[in-house]
């Protein structure tokens, strides 16, 4: 475990070092009081003319709400057409079919909802107009939305006797001008440097040294393997002496891909690719950009409240959870699986089925838990692959609401929601009414964290629940059992958190799967966002209270600890017979056969 706690330790130290003056930056320029502001203030005012935007008008939540709805499923509309009418646009010159409709439905809400949850193999199914101005794009707007949302909320604390909580055309413009856009710039160089690729040139053909003879399923002519009277997949036998090379403008995708906490790869193998992510090095970067935004954004919201250390009670919680999570990750990867305990190899090498040899055990078990923590989805590694408890940390990250960290914008307001419940809890102990920041949480505020709490554990729970009930659910289940389960709970948990990652063992490209998956990643992102900004209006309306010797203070470890068992509190009440009956179960039945 010495090489899991120091590589976990050099991410930290380097991520939280950073974190601090981005998160400067970001408060600043969110609120157009930096000098990148004034250097780009005609550009910026251009761009709202030209789009009738009255930048000095500010919004009340519910026309904030309903300009952040309107935008999104516009957005939606138009990747839903450009995959159904790909095959006739430019830049595809492999000539990708028009995708189908419940997987364009699916993967349009993918990328709107930031979950980019892929039903599909990228360099197979979509051409390069696709990938660049469908998914890329939605890549940008979507995490601007959560950095928005986040803003939004934070305006409601540090505001008082006010009915606006900001514009949200400008929150969109500052978030991808000033934030997402440049240091997509600065990651995609970076990945260049490493060798990912970045072209527009057709999929090359190379000649092997030696003939390759390979079994797949038979398709049908839907593209679905076919199945013989048993349920099992038919097999052909297939050989060849070529090899096809996928290019692609692949850099300037993974890195907002990263940044964003997005996640869809442009390759089916996402971040295991090495046309994706070739070295160590490559991997390191594309870690450190998964988290860099979640955790400055907790340096913002310290510097906009007027308390840092509001900010860093926010990132200690997260930051100490974190710890735990990837620690039990990585230290169950580590461990040999009980039935080959008696070969060396297994012994000295721990979990690598599923895993590349390039990272290794820990820098995947690594990359695992920080993809998961964050709203992000991106994998170096199979998960499915996971032993049953390393296989349990991410879904349970995921689980948790994404808050270990979370999305750009949305682990942070997320975070904000256990904080309102931390600070609630607190009063009914004591028999006052709950303060958090000064405002006074009453009960419409109550009502809107608790719709914002529950939505996804709902929409988890029954979806999966109906799953394993119907003849679609079941279908798609490639392994009987525990594992079955947990790949099914674990596509639920992974799609209304807008997370994205997968046990791609569940074959979820079906039209059940892509419905359900489908309205749980809208509902799990937008039945969020609108409780939290209505909590952000019904806040900025408030008058500040002035803090008294009965006030609960929030910015010392007695609250670390309050925040850290109302997250886990409701995760664990939650999910647990859920998760005992996939990867707990699972991991007895390892045990029992050893």
């Amino acid at each position: 475990m010495t090489e899991s706690v120091t590589q976990l330790a050099i991410y930290l130290v380097v991520l939280l070092t950073l974190s601090v003056p981005l998160g400067w930056y970001i408060a600043r320029v969110m609120e157009g009081k930096s000098v990148i502001n004034r250097i780009f203030a005609r550009p910026e005012n251009f761009l709202y003319r030209l789009c009738g935007i009255k930048a000095e008008a500010e919004m009340g939540w519910k026309q904030y709400a309903l300009a952040l709805l309107l935008f999104n499923f516009v957005g939606l509309l138009f990747v839903y057409a450009l995959q159904r009418l790909q095959f006739w646009l430019p830049f595809n010159p492999q000539g990708m079919l028009n995708v189908g409709i419940d997987s364009s439905f699916n993967t349009a809400i993918s990328f709107v909802t930031n979950t980019n949850w892929q039903g599909y193999g990228g360099e197979s199914t979509m051409g390069y107009l696709t990938q660049m101005l469908a998914l890329a794009v939605q890549n940008f707007v979507s995490a601007a939305t959560g950095i928005a949302v986040a803003f939004a909320l934070i305006r409601g604390f540090f505001r008082h006797g006010m009915s606006s909580i900001g514009n949200f055309w400008v929150d969109m413009t500052r978030a991808c001008l000033y934030v997402l856009l440049p240091l997509s710039l600065i990651v995609a160089v970076a990945l260049v440097s490493q060798g990912v690729i970045q072209n527009f040139k057709p999929y090359q053909e190379a000649s092997t040294l030696e003939t390759t003879v390979y079994t797949q399923p038979k398709l049908d002519q839907a593209g679905q393997p076919l199945k013989d009277a048993k349920g099992q997949p038919v097999l052909e036998t297939l050989s060849t002496t070529k090899q096809t090379l996928p290019m692609g403008p692949v850099a300037s995708q993974e890195a907002i891909k990263m940044i964003g906490t997005n996640g869809g790869g442009f390759f089916n193998a996402n971040s295991a690719h090495p046309y994706e992510n070739p070295t160590p090095l490559s991997n390191f970067l594309e870690m450190l950009a998964i988290l860099i935004i979640p955790a400055a954004l907790c340096t913002s919201f310290g510097v906009l409240v007027g308390d840092r250390r509001q900010g860093l009670v926010i990132l200690s919680a997260m930051t100490l959870l974190f710890i735990v999570m990837t620690l039990t990750l990585m230290y169950f990867e580590q461990q040999p699986n009980p039935t080959l305990a008696a070969a060396h190899a297994a012994q000295s090498s721990g979990m690598m089925e599923g895993k590349e040899t390039r990272f290794g055990v820990i820098a995947s078990s690594l990359f695992a838990a920080i993809t998961t923590a964050a709203s992000c989805g991106a994998v170096n590694a199979m998960h499915d692959s996971l032993s049953p408890i390393g296989g349990l940390i991410p879904m349970l990250q995921m689980q948790l609401g994404e808050v270990v960290y979370g999305g750009v914008g949305a682990g942070l307001y997320g975070m904000l929601i256990f904080a309102v419940l931390a600070v609630f809890i607190a009063g009914l102990m004591i028999g006052r009414t709950p303060e958090y920041l000064g405002k006074k949480i009453g009960v419409f505020d109550m009502k809107m964290m608790s719709i914002a709490i529950l939505m996804t554990p709902a929409l988890v729970l029954i979806f999966t629940a109906l799953s394993v009930l119907v003849e679609g659910g079941l279908a798609g289940i490639a392994n009987p059992g525990a594992h079955g389960f947990s790949e099914i709970l674990y596509a639920y948990s992974s799609a209304a958190n807008n997370n994205g990652s997968a046990f791609a063992g569940l074959s979820a490209n079906t039209p059940w799967y892509n419905i359900t998956t489908g309205i749980a990643m809208w509902l799990g992102r937008f039945g969020i966002i609108v409780p939290v900004l209505a909590m952000a209006g019904s806040l900025a309306a408030k008058k500040r209270l002035t803090a008294t010797s009965g006030t609960l203070p929030t910015h010392g470890p007695l609250f670390v600890a309050m925040l850290i068992g109302a997250v886990i509190l409701v995760g664990a009440l939650t999910y647990v017979p859920a998760l005992a009956l996939g990867p707990v179960i699972e991991h007895l039945q390892m045990l029992a056969t050893h």
